[in-house]
């Protein structure tokens, strides 16, 4: 017997017709409800939108009154660049704050105090009330501005840093693939270091692409970077971030262990940035035209190490959880820019310009 099977579903010209005039009628209504592919005009003031909340110029504007360096003279162009820099910053900030608050995530009125009086340094009230004013910032400005900066950092340490685990297992199979770096032959200290450039680099160094191209834009980068890490941000990060020495910037701006006898024949600035300074200490120097931000990690007299040292179980288990931390958090930070939805309307603005700036 001869098998029969359904007959596929054919458009009869009834369908076609009716499929057309329904497809006529949805036309009709998206222009009446004034649906376009084109994206909603939005206001010159408006430089960035993440998931729909807008960054305006103003915000921008604030962050770069707040980093700017009151000596340096910056160009429209160079100025320009910052600025682009620093929204690229914000609107990264914002996602964070975004994601902090739907965790119910919050600053407390003393956390947010003690902050700001480190921000203070020391200055007494009224000098810092005068830098405010130089700067057309108020308070309230710089005490927005920590707390958005307190808030991110708060989330990543909850998200990234909290979640980062070493074991003893991971201690001591690095101690014995690494045998040889326990044995120093004299006197060292372990530094990391962020440099910084008046010249353009021949390619791309940093994760950013930030990179300054004139003495004035590398002194307000030396601000910029120092704002960062008093803030809170992790050296290794901010080194990925910004620092233009290609082989360094790659691994958090770790450099090893510097002999003694390699740090004599330094330039005197990086010497006294170095010899004699206690682990933790961040110091800027200054040598022809380049500035080197460098972190003294540890100090480490000359001889055998095991792991029954003091210090060295720490210090081991101190730099993979740096490596892990480092990897973590680039991996949460793209993955949490690639789920929102971001449009940076003035880099847009200055490319269909051609750079010229309005």
């Amino acid at each position: 017997m001869k098998k029969t099977f359904p007959t596929p579903l054919l458009f009869s010209a009834r369908r076609i017709n009716r499929f057309l005039t329904s497809l006529g009628m949805l036309s009709l209504m998206c222009v009446a409800a004034g649906c376009s592919n084109k994206p909603k005009p939005v206001s010159a003031d408006t430089w960035a939108t993440v998931d729909g909340r807008s960054i305006m110029r103003d915000d921008v504007e604030k962050a770069f009154r707040r980093t700017q360096d009151a000596a340096a003279t910056l160009s429209p162009e160079e100025a320009m660049t910052v600025k682009l820099s620093l929204l690229n910053e914000l609107i990264l900030q914002d996602i964070l704050i975004a994601k902090a608050r739907a965790l119910k995530m919050d600053v407390t009125d003393s956390e947010l105090n003690a902050a700001y009086a480190e921000r203070k340094k020391n200055l007494t009230d009224a000098a810092f009330e005068e830098e405010l004013k130089k700067r057309n910032l108020s308070s309230a400005d710089m005490r927005d501005g920590v707390r958005r900066e307190l808030l991110a950092k708060k989330l990543l340490d909850q998200e990234v840093v909290a979640k980062v685990a070493v074991t003893d297992k991971d201690v001591n199979d690095f101690f014995n693939s690494n045998r040889a770096q326990f044995t120093i032959a004299e006197e060292s200290y372990r530094l990391a270091q962020i440099v910084i450039t008046p010249e353009r680099a021949a390619q791309q160094v940093n994760r950013t692409g930030n990179d300054a191209t004139t003495p004035q834009e590398a002194a307000f980068k030396v601000r910029m970077v120092m704002e960062r890490l008093q803030a809170g941000t992790p050296f290794a990060d901010v080194a990925m971030d910004y620092s233009e020495d290609a082989e360094s910037a790659q691994r958090g701006g770790d450099i090893g262990l510097v002999p003694m006898s390699a740090l004599q024949r330094a330039p005197e600035p990086l010497r006294k940035a170095v010899i004699g300074q206690k682990p933790g200490t961040v110091n800027v120097a200054s040598a022809g035209g380049i500035y080197t931000i460098v972190a003294v990690i540890a100090h480490e007299p000359a001889g055998e190490r095991g792991l029954s040292t003091p210090g060295v179980k720490d210090g081991i288990t101190q730099t993979l959880k740096d490596r892990k931390e480092q990897l973590l958090r680039t991996a949460y930070l793209s993955a949490a820019r690639g789920d929102a939805a971001v449009v940076n309307h003035a880099a847009r603005r200055v490319v269909e310009s051609q750079g010229k700036l309005q």
